[in-house]
């Protein structure tokens, strides 16, 4: 049992408390009970950098093969795996990810940027999210995996209820969950026949097909599982960056506008915009051996979840870490984990950010809010704003 006083209003499994943004608890859990035990979600969460770098850096004490979320069952997917497997999945997904295959997807991130920022500058309005957010990393991922483009509306819905569907106390947030799963599989399950008809291509389910693990094909449920964290890892996870990341700048607007002067801050900023935002609010962990951390005592079995966007606001780590600061340095975030699990998709996603801030800046340079950005989405793993109402004077669409 924990040793710490306890507090009500903390929900570690609740998908609305994450959506509150409880920096305030965070802040309390970090100075009292740095390793916190949420008696009715039953599931310990670790909140201070130094802390969280031990259970990254100690797979074998804290477990990724049990589950990816708290209390979950298994999955056939490298997130759901220690090492030796996981390194060996790691491998086999990674080839989609070289920095050769990112570099190339250079002009088509830029493409897509220009073409979606194109679709809303006449208009002088737009919401963001929808209309600005979302489609870049939904069209790149579902390109990357080999999807057709008659299946991105499918994709995106699919993704969206199954995130929805991480709020333990939502049953029919959660029955949607799981009907949207079974959608996804059986749409998978055809694109994956399609692909062992044929010959090896390079699109990733077609790599994911046809490659061989110490001799051994995926069987089709490995392959589901895999595109489907490749699918959710690369679309919801940018898509709130790109989000709450605007919403940031708008709110700070002497970094706006230094950024939209400066171009040459951009890639430091994107370090900034995603230790602010740290979309992924936390992964969960097994402990498999009774331990000690932070001052409370663990045993096997536990359930720990590491707590990103408390890590990154930990004031041992980061001078003033309140304040949002486009110049940052050094800043050693931890938005894409850390260790084994290190996001696979990283540098990708700093090219697309990287990319979709320089178009809005230069195109969209007096972008601002006419509406509060809400609702967020209440779940206990990803979350960020589902709507952002803004205003720009209009522009020309490209003509490049």
């Amino acid at each position: 049992m924990p040793t710490h006083p306890l507090r009500d209003d903390i929900r570690l499994l609740d998908g609305e408390w994450w959506a509150s943004q409880p920096y305030e608890a965070w802040s309390w859990m970090r100075s009292n009970a740095p390793v916190y035990f949420d008696p009715v979600g039953e599931t310990w969460a670790v909140t201070r950098y130094e802390d969280l770098m031990a259970v990254e850096k100690d797979p074998a004490t804290f477990s990724s093969s049990r589950a990816p979320r708290p209390h979950g069952l298994p999955m056939a997917m490298m997130i759901s795996m220690d090492d030796p497997a996981h390194a060996q999945r790691r491998k086999l997904v990674s080839r989609g990810f070289t920095p050769r295959r990112v570099r190339d997807h250079t002009e088509t991130i830029a493409r897509l940027c220009t073409t979606i920022v194109d679709r809303v500058s006449e208009r002088g309005e737009c919401d963001f999210v929808v209309d600005i957010a979302t489609p870049l990393p939904l069209l790149l991922i579902a390109d990357m995996l080999g999807f057709p483009p008659e299946s991105y509306d499918d994709l995106l819905r699919w993704s969206d209820e199954m995130l929805r569907g991480t709020n333990a106390h939502d049953p029919e947030a959660m029955e949607a969950a799981m009907l949207a799963a079974i959608e996804f599989r059986e749409f998978q399950l055809d694109v994956i026949a399609d692909r062992r008809s044929r010959p090896p291509a390079d699109d990733l389910i077609s790599v994911l097909c046809h490659a061989e693990i110490d001799g051994e094909r995926l069987d089709d449920e490995s392959i589901i599982m895999e595109s489907l964290l490749i699918l959710i890892g690369g679309d919801e996870t940018s898509r709130h960056v790109i989000a709450d990341g605007m919403l940031a700048l708008v709110d700070h607007p002497d970094q706006k506008q230094r950024l939209t002067d400066e171009p040459g801050l951009m890639e430091g900023a994107v370090e900034e915009l995603l230790r602010w935002v740290s979309p992924i609010k936390n992964m969960a962990r097994t402990v498999t051996s009774d331990t000690t951390l932070g001052g409370q005592d663990l045993h096997e079995g536990d359930q720990v979840i590491v707590v990103y966007p408390s890590a990154n606001r930990d004031p041992d780590v980061f001078v003033d870490p309140d304040r949002f600061d486009i110049t940052r340095n050094p800043n050693p975030h931890v938005a894409f984990g850390f260790g084994p699990h290190f996001c696979l998709g990283a540098s990708l996603a700093r090219l697309e950010l990287r990319t979709m801030f320089t178009e809005v800046l230069t195109r969209l340079p007096d972008l601002e809010l006419v509406g509060p950005a809400e609702p967020r989405r209440a779940s206990n793993f990803i979350s960020g704003p589902e709507r952002m109402p803004v205003r720009f004077t209009p522009t020309p669409a490209s003509t490049s």
